[in-house]
């Protein structure tokens, strides 16, 4: 009884997550536009992809996510690297410092950005959006590459050194091989929550850009358009796809490790 408890309450769970995505993925090949099944059909995809609209926001959605995830990717796996090497209430401040940003609401990191941008007299637009996505999205890499590092046996860094490797080869050929799952793993973080950031983007945008959740957004004020459906598909499938690789890297990095050991 138990156990069948324990598996209802785990099935509830799922379907209270996954069922509204499920419902939207069904009615993304719906015949109408009502919520009422009339048929299979798919030309609300070919709609999307013909909509000038939804291809250029498409294309700033991808260039700021690419660009973002990568610049997050190398300050925080920097940032974590010197965040390890220290010591003492100095590394606890600094690592508290890092959750700020992960337990602060969107919307108050938006708004701060916002507000700095302003003051430093930046215009708006493609820069203040990739460099608002690079802000939110270091900390992710931080405490992805921070565990990496915790299980990395250092003396093989410090081995290289007394064998005559410079620092930057010495971490080439060892430390970055040790971090590597962490990194990559940091990067896919970065790059899913920048293509799904919505009021960050939204606080940060020029008056031409625009991305894939505020067209969306944009598109449900109008009324109801299985477009939206379709485009929120093909996102969620995206991000879906990317886990997926994440997950099946790691697990085959881990087999490789026990097969050795």
């Amino acid at each position: 009884m138990s156990r069948f408890l324990k598996r209802a309450y785990v099935l509830f769970i799922l379907l209270m997550m996954y069922a509204p995505i499920a419902l939207l993925m069904v009615f993304s090949f719906n015949n109408s536009k009502l919520p009422i099944w009339s048929g299979f059909t798919l030309d609300w995809y070919i709609k999307m992809f013909n909509n000038a609209g939804v291809q250029e926001a498409f294309m700033y959605t991808l260039i700021i996510a690419v660009l973002s995830s990568l610049g997050a990717t190398v300050i925080g796996t920097f940032a974590a690297i010197g965040i390890h090497q220290m010591t003492g209430w100095k590394k606890n401040i600094i690592m508290n410092i890092t959750y700020i940003p992960l337990l602060s609401p969107d919307i108050v990191i938006g708004i701060s950005l916002m507000m700095l941008f302003s003051v430093l007299k930046l215009p708006f637009g493609l820069v203040t959006l990739i460099v608002s996505h690079i802000t939110f999205s270091i900390p992710y890499v931080i405490l992805s590459v921070t565990p990496k590092l915790k299980q990395m046996n250092y003396n093989l860094y410090e081995a290289a050194l007394d064998l005559g490797a410079t620092p930057g080869y010495a971490f080439k050929k060892v430390i970055f091989p040790e971090i590597m799952p962490g990194v990559i793993a940091g990067a896919f973080i970065a790059f899913t929550l920048s293509i799904d950031d919505f009021v960050v983007s939204f606080f940060n945008k020029g008056a031409r850009e625009e991305t894939l959740p505020i067209k969306i957004y944009a598109m449900a004020r109008k009324g109801v358009n299985p477009t939206i459906n379709a485009i929120s598909t093909i996102m969620f499938t995206t991000i879906i796809v990317i886990l997926l690789g994440i997950n099946i890297r790691a697990n085959k990095k881990a087999k490789v490790l026990n097969a050795r050991k």
